[in-house]
């Protein structure tokens, strides 16, 4: 198939695995409170993508990238298809954790993708287009799903919606053909004639570098030895700090409009992303989040009425407040959402796909999202009986949390925005610079570089001139030591 080369187009269509994850969540939303629904499965619950985190790595580092995403849209044909014809709640179970897989592998190889193909000058920009397409496809769904709650019938309602979910996946299928691979990767494995050929036609060679594929401790041990686990550290914690920072806690009080919030700050984002250093949004926005979360504490713990059988219903909310404080804690509620939207939210995706090397980027995406899905999970179980036994405090312990993310971001965090890939691996090594001595310009990097203290393997990068030198270098070689060469 032709390729097209537009980073923004690139960008558009493998962000598609984004709107599978909206889709995924958001198709359950709106049905899961219907009659009909109900009266059929007594409300089953299930997940797929912790598995779908732990498997993407070594079948991107195997299949390329754009395979992966291939491969993931076989099992988000086949879970969709399961769900709709399912009969009982074994088979909607296993539709979900089929599309939990999908969910799993996009959520963390799309961001991989789209880390290698672009420019670091525009990276973050591109990387938000996933976290955009998240939301949308929540938003979509959403309402998608809501109108289909009003179809007459035992099944209909909920089979319909989950039937819209085959759509996104259809359009990813018929762009992927269409995108290059990684060049990054192509040079990971030896295909160096085709990786000069997509970085040229992507027109970074101006400003972009082809890693030469160096060798590494084999398995899961690259990801830990010769200093790799301060990058394995960071694209873990990093997609933990976002979940422990307790945005998805305010969900009880701005339900209605949190993804409206999300998109309008998040496309904010967009322009805003690669102008303003990635530890300047993380250290900032966990401390302005943090002061929120102790606002509505003390204002909560000051004012609140105990309802014993749940506010409005709701048997996980047994605090009520009215007047001014009533005011005040949806204010601040939606300033933390304001305030996630514009820091955590996107750019601990963005951070977690740059910091990885070459050789560990793929597995170390799907540790950083194995994260993510993990602290997820575990924030989910917590927030109902936290509510219930320790009411106001519960905002005190995510406030304490999030002044405990922004001290890790601040000493051992490096900044790499306005960093090529290859320069972020000088950052993270022995003899980088200190993580709060880092700024958004190269300068220090190329000081570092220009004094000789990095050793050229630990770099491991060379531009298009110099792979050819170095080519050129060992042909010699091989005709010294034999003549017929």
């Amino acid at each position: 198939m032709p390729k097209i080369y537009n980073v923004y187009f690139l960008a558009m269509v493998a962000t598609v695995g984004g709107i599978l994850f909206g889709f995924d969540i958001s198709s359950m939303s709106a049905i899961v409170g219907t009659p009909q629904y109900l009266n059929y499965f007594d409300n089953p619950s299930a997940a797929g993508s912790v598995v779908g985190a732990v498997i993407a790595g070594p079948v991107s580092d195997k299949l390329g990238r754009r395979l992966a995403l291939q491969f993931a849209c076989l099992w988000w044909l086949v879970g969709t298809a399961v769900q709709v014809a399912c009969n009982g709640r074994g088979m909607l179970i296993a539709g979900r954790v089929l599309n939990g897989v999908t969910v799993g592998i996009t959520s963390s190889q799309v961001l991989v993708y789209l880390a290698e193909i672009a420019k670091h000058s525009q990276r973050g920009a591109i990387t938000i287009i996933q976290q955009l397409a998240i939301e949308w496809g929540i938003l979509i769904v959403y309402f998608i799903s809501y109108g289909c709650s009003f179809i007459k019938g035992e099944t209909a309602s909920f089979r319909t919606a989950w039937g819209i979910q085959f759509v996104p996946c259809v359009f990813l299928m018929l762009g992927l053909p269409f995108l290059p691979e990684s060049h990054r990767w192509l040079a990971k494995v030896d295909r160096a004639e085709e990786a000069i050929h997509v970085l040229a036609n992507i027109q970074l060679a101006a400003t972009s570098k082809i890693p030469m594929s160096s060798p590494t401790a084999a398995g899961w041990r690259r990801l830990i030895l010769n200093g790799m686990w301060r990058r394995t550290m960071a694209g873990f914690t990093v997609q933990a700090w976002q979940q422990l920072s307790g945005a998805n806690a305010m969900t009880y009080y701005v339900v209605y409009i949190f993804y409206a919030l999300f998109i309008i700050f998040s496309t904010v984002m967009f322009f805003l992303v690669d102008k303003i250093g990635r530890r300047t949004l993380l250290v900032w926005g966990a401390i302005a989040m943090g002061f929120c979360h102790f606002v509505v504490s003390g204002t909560l713990g000051a004012h609140y009425t105990y309802i014993p059988g749940g506010v409005g219903g709701n048997a996980n909310v047994i605090m009520s407040v009215t007047g001014p404080p009533a005011h005040t804690v949806i204010a601040f509620s939606y300033l933390l959402i304001i305030i996630y939207a514009l820091t955590l939210a996107p750019i601990c995706w963005v951070y977690a796909a740059e910091v990885w090397s070459l050789e560990t980027r793929a597995s170390g995406m799907g540790i950083a999202s194995l994260g993510n899905w993990l602290f997820n999970f575990a924030i989910g179980l917590f927030i109902p009986p936290a509510f219930l036994n320790i009411r106001w405090k519960f905002f005190i312990v995510f406030g304490v949390l999030c002044l405990g993310g922004a001290i890790q971001f601040y000493f051992t965090y490096p900044e790499t925005c306005g960093k090529t890939l290859e320069e972020i691996e000088v950052l993270f090594s022995k003899d980088g610079p200190h993580p709060w001595n880092t700024r958004k310009e190269i300068e220090e990097v190329r000081r570092a570089r220009t004094k000789g203290s990095i050793d050229a393997g630990q770099i491991a990068r060379s531009s298009i001139e110099d792979v050819v030198a170095e080519d050129n270098r060992r042909r010699l070689e091989d005709k010294d030591a034999d003549p017929n060469v």
